[in-house]
C-alpha cells in the first residue's frame, strides 16, 4: 500500500488488487476481483472492463466500510507442480 496526495489535498491509500478477465458468452469481457467477493462487472472492450472494475472496487470498499466488513480477503500465490 502506498499513499498519494489526493485531489482534495488529503492523503489517499493506493492498494493493488488482482483481477481476472474472461470473455463471456455474449462477447463482453467479464472482470472480477477475487479478494472482494461479489465484485464483478463487464465491458464491451478490455479497456471498458478495466475501467468498470476500478469503479466496482471503489464502490465495494466504500460499502464494506459502511457495514464494518473486512476491507478485503487475502489472496495468496502457491506453487503446484503440474
Amino acid at each position: 500500500m502506498r499513499e498519494e496526495q489526493g485531489r482534495a489535498g488529503g492523503v489517499e491509500n493506493i492498494v493493488r488488487f488482482l483481477i481476472s478477465l474472461k470473455e463471456g458468452k455474449d462477447g463482453f469481457i467479464i472482470a472480477e476481483c477475487p479478494s472482494l467477493p461479489g465484485c464483478m462487472t463487464q465491458g464491451k472492450t478490455r479497456e471498458e472492463a478495466l475501467e468498470n472494475i476500478k469503479e466496482a472496487i471503489e464502490l465495494s470498499i466504500k460499502t464494506r466500510k459502511r457495514f464494518r466488513l473486512p476491507p478485503h480477503y487475502e489472496i495468496l500465490e502457491v506453487e503446484v507442480a503440474v
